[in-house]
């Protein structure tokens, strides 16, 4: 019986390999449609800084004054109050708005790169769960097959003993049910890999439905950062605090410019007017625009940028802290899933193999009935399963580390 616990050749009608991991993130990365969208969205920001930062255009004013009658020219040279005239006139903001109007667009660019970077780590970190969650499918998937080649051998051998009497009935029927209860697994792993594989296609912006094929069987590599190094890294890489921080500086800006509402705009105005044969007649004027109104209006407006620097810090702050509750939980699940792995794999399969081959060699002189035989060959199944979703588990870890914490901690 000890060669029933031998692995069988399995040949599997599988896709062909798929491209690497790293070869997928550039696809992504060129052909994403949500990177692509924030890329633009940047673009078009970090045009408002010059916008902004502009003087208004100028007003120029064509225009006339007749006396005796309303037809252009009448009385020009006989009547004093007759001419013909163009002004010119250029609003002049109070020194220093244009600078902080310019200042705030570039805290709002700077802002937006660092959505656009927030983007790109999000959706990277998504094809990549993907992808391990495709790699977890198509290992589980030739585990089922290989132990279910098992179990239709060692139902072979408890029909023979049946047909001779050396077996009940009843272990017929338990090895059948197990063969059905793998196939059903095999069942929703098929799904699992068509849903991974779809969402695969839709994050490199291809036709859904294409053949991802298999992936290449990596892990990622070992986790030796610490718990304070991942918040240090990410309090200084993380695009979504980046992001806040940006926020935060604008509105300290917008505070100021608040204030600068105070001070009153001036408008300058420079005419020539031809008075026909009398000599021509100039103007230059400045207008000014006199805050009259400031404790309905420049005070109200100060006290809302007040709030919502405020609220840009809080918005920091709440960022932050649930940054540092997913680091560290993520941490966590990735020390625990690495120090089950070695567990599975170093004490107790190997050990479950052992009661596994131990009851295959007694089962043959009738010592074990075929319940234990059972019991031993789910428990190992099942521990060997148990290694592949810590893996898993491992690896969609680290995936969301790097989204959070912009370090490259998977391969």
């Amino acid at each position: 019986m000890r060669h029933i616990l031998m692995y069988l050749p399995v040949a599997l009608c599988y896709p062909a390999m798929a491209q690497p991991l790293p070869a997928l993130v550039r696809e992504a990365l060129e052909n994403n449609r949500e990177i692509l969208a924030a890329q633009k969205r940047y673009e078009a920001v970090r045009q408002r800084p010059t916008q902004d930062s502009s003087l208004p255009e100028p007003m120029v004013s064509l225009g006339y004054n007749s006396v005796g009658n309303p037809l252009p020219g009448a009385g020009l040279g006989s009547q004093v109050l007759a001419n013909v005239g163009v002004m010119v006139s250029q609003e002049v903001p109070f020194p220093g708005k244009l600078k902080l109007k310019g200042d705030m667009a570039s805290k709002e660019a700077q802002a937006e790169f660092q959505q656009y970077q927030a983007v790109q780590l999000a959706v990277i970190s998504r094809l990549k769960q993907a992808y391990y969650h495709l790699q977890y499918t198509y290992a589980a998937t030739d585990l089922l097959v290989r132990n279910r080649d098992l179990l239709e051998k060692l139902l072979k051998v408890t029909e023979d003993r049946y047909s001779v009497g050396r077996a009940a009935q009843q272990d017929v029927f338990k090895a059948q049910t197990q063969t059905s209860i793998l196939e059903t697994r095999l069942v929703k792993l098929e799904q699992e890999r068509r849903s991974r594989s779809a969402e695969i296609d839709s994050i490199l912006n291809r036709a859904v439905g294409g053949p991802v094929g298999r992936p290449e069987d990596v892990r990622p590599k070992e986790l030796t950062a610490t718990l304070e190094e991942l918040l240090a890294a990410a309090r200084h890489d993380s695009p979504m605090l980046g992001r806040d921080q940006k926020m935060i500086e604008r509105s300290e800006l917008a505070v100021n410019m608040a204030r600068k509402e105070y001070y009153p705009d001036v408008t300058l105005n420079a005419g020539y007017y031809n008075m026909g044969s009398m000599p021509p007649m100039y103007e230059v004027r400045a207008d000014f625009k006199v805050p009259v109104y400031f404790w309905r209006k420049q005070r109200a407006g100060v006290n809302e940028q007040v709030s919502t620097q405020s609220q840009a810090r809080r918005t920091y702050e709440a960022t932050d802290q649930a940054l540092r509750y997913q680091i560290q939980d993520d941490f966590l699940m990735a020390q625990a899933s690495a120090r089950l792995m070695k567990l599975y794999t170093q004490t107790v399969v190997p050990q479950g193999n052992l009661a596994l081959e131990s009851s295959l060699s007694t089962y043959e002189t009738g010592s074990v009935d075929f319940l234990s035989v059972l019991s031993n060959f789910t428990m190992v199944l099942d521990y060997e399963m148990s290694y592949y979703d810590e893996a898993l588990n491992y690896a969609l870890a680290l995936s969301r580390l790097e989204e959070m914490t912009g370090q490259p901690l998977t391969n």
